[in-house]
């Protein structure tokens, strides 16, 4: 009787995870493993890019633009393009950053924008259409 209440236990928690993992991708409007694909290596890059900026501001005590970000060598990909996104740093003062990263390819238009600040947590702004 142990072991059958104990599967069954499991079970319930296997199903409530995944009842919460499929409604956080809905929330992101994600529908296929390639999106999913595609979302996390966006989000990855707006990690990577907050990073670039506690380097930088480790080092020059205010934060960066794009382009300065890689005049000092901490970033290495060219453009504001990256993935069929367009990535925007808005600096407002020595202590604050904001990162957005934005579709702009045509075929991703119901996509999710997604932002990141100095507390290097990516927030879902919402679906917007293409274009800067």
């Amino acid at each position: 009787m142990k072991a059958i209440m104990g599967i069954l236990g499991l079970v319930i928690v296997l199903a409530i995870g995944y009842q919460v993992y499929t409604s956080s991708l809905n929330r992101a409007g994600v529908s296929s493993p390639k999106q999913q694909i595609d979302l996390a290596g966006i989000q990855s890059d707006l990690l990577s890019l907050a990073q670039a900026e506690r380097i930088y501001f480790a080092s020059n005590g205010m934060y960066a633009t794009l382009d300065q970000l890689r005049q000092a060598g901490n970033i290495h990909f060219q453009g504001s393009d990256l993935r069929g996104y367009f990535f925007n740093i808005e600096i407002d003062g020595i202590q604050h950053f904001r990162i957005t990263a934005k579709p702009v390819d045509p075929t991703r238009i119901d996509w999710p924008t997604f932002s990141i600040d100095e507390t290097q947590q990516i927030s879902i702004l919402g679906k917007s259409a293409p274009g800067r």
